[in-house]
């Protein structure tokens, strides 16, 4: 899922993706991908799966429940191929749900990080707003730690523990190709919603860290097209965050004391749909500046009703 986009400088998005919906478009030496119908505000075009492999491959974040026409076109893009692995980034219900008839069809085992789970317990009278986005029941066969290296036919690839838009969420290199599968970690068409309790963004941002002590070449996100210079996104990436964060410091010294209050001005002109997602973005800024202590919340820990003032000094 992705984050409303704020008017601030930071990375340059790439909205010209042709989904090519229920087709297997080839994208690189052993590499499909297959773009499920879904498209929302939060999933551009859809959900990007991914097929490694040649004769016997891995699927990459097989997709949302019940999309009958998505499963059809994995299977004729499968084409008889023997599936090794199936492969979950994390468990959004656009993302790993479709993993489980996948492996009814396959015999394939189901390797993600873990189930579902918040970054942080819930406080109390706190409602988990994206709880109906989780997939509660997904249980992979095989958990992978970081690190952990999963190995086809003539294929490798490496999952790497990048918390922050989920607590298990993971992106796959291929190794040997420059290849990282970003997921919903990083995505060329708009920055990743990082939504408390499920996300952290002092987790997002040590995950951005950790990918730029790489020298992988091109990602593969999970909506939208390819970031074709991923070290210079993940660099604006993180301007982009300093920059909002700086944005709410301000408001805060002009006397806005409520996230609604904060939302009305830095997302001023986004899509008023997009506002709830963006309260949250806020939120999650926050809890951030209030464990630095540049920030307060007077009402306690820091929530969608917190009432929150700079620190002194």
């Amino acid at each position: 899922m992705a984050a409303p986009a704020g008017a601030e400088s930071g990375p340059v998005f790439d909205l010209t993706f042709e989904p090519a919906h229920g087709q297997a478009v080839t994208i690189a030496p052993g590499v499909q991908r297959i773009t499920a119908n879904n498209a929302s505000p939060f999933t551009f075009h859809g959900t990007n799966s991914y097929i490694v492999g040649e004769r016997s491959v891995a699927v990459i974040d097989p997709g949302p429940e019940g999309d009958e026409a998505h499963f059809d076109a994995l299977m004729r893009a499968l084409d008889g191929r023997q599936v090794s692995h199936i492969l979950v980034s994390h468990t959004h219900r656009d993302h790993s749900p479709l993993s489980r008839r996948l492996q009814a069809a396959t015999g394939a085992p189901i390797l993600g990080e873990g189930p579902h789970r918040a970054a942080r317990p819930l406080f109390a009278g706190e409602v988990n707003p994206f709880a109906e986005s989780s997939d509660s029941a997904f249980r992979p066969d095989q958990a992978l730690a970081d690190g952990a290296r999963v190995e086809g036919d003539g294929w490798t690839i490496t999952a790497l523990h990048t918390p922050g838009h989920t607590a298990n969420h993971l992106v796959f290199a291929l190794e040997g190709t420059g290849i990282l599968f970003s997921a919903d970690h990083v995505m060329a068409w708009s920055t990743t919603i990082v939504a408390p309790p499920d996300g952290s963004m002092r987790d997002y941002m040590a995950s951005i860290d950790k990918l730029l002590l790489r020298d992988d070449t091109i990602f593969f996100p999970g909506h939208g097209g390819p970031v074709a210079a991923p070290m210079a996104f993940l660099r604006g990436l993180k301007t982009h965050r300093r920059l909002r964060q700086r944005a709410i410091l301000d408001r805060l010294l002009a006397g806005d004391r409520t996230i609604d209050a904060l939302v009305r001005v830095i997302y001023a002109t986004t899509d008023p749909r997009l506002h709830g997602a963006a309260a949250l973005s806020v939120l999650a800024q926050l809890e951030d500046l209030v464990e630095q202590g540049a920030a307060i919340c007077d009402t306690g820990p820091p929530t969608l009703a917190g009432l929150f003032r700079l620190a002194e000094g």
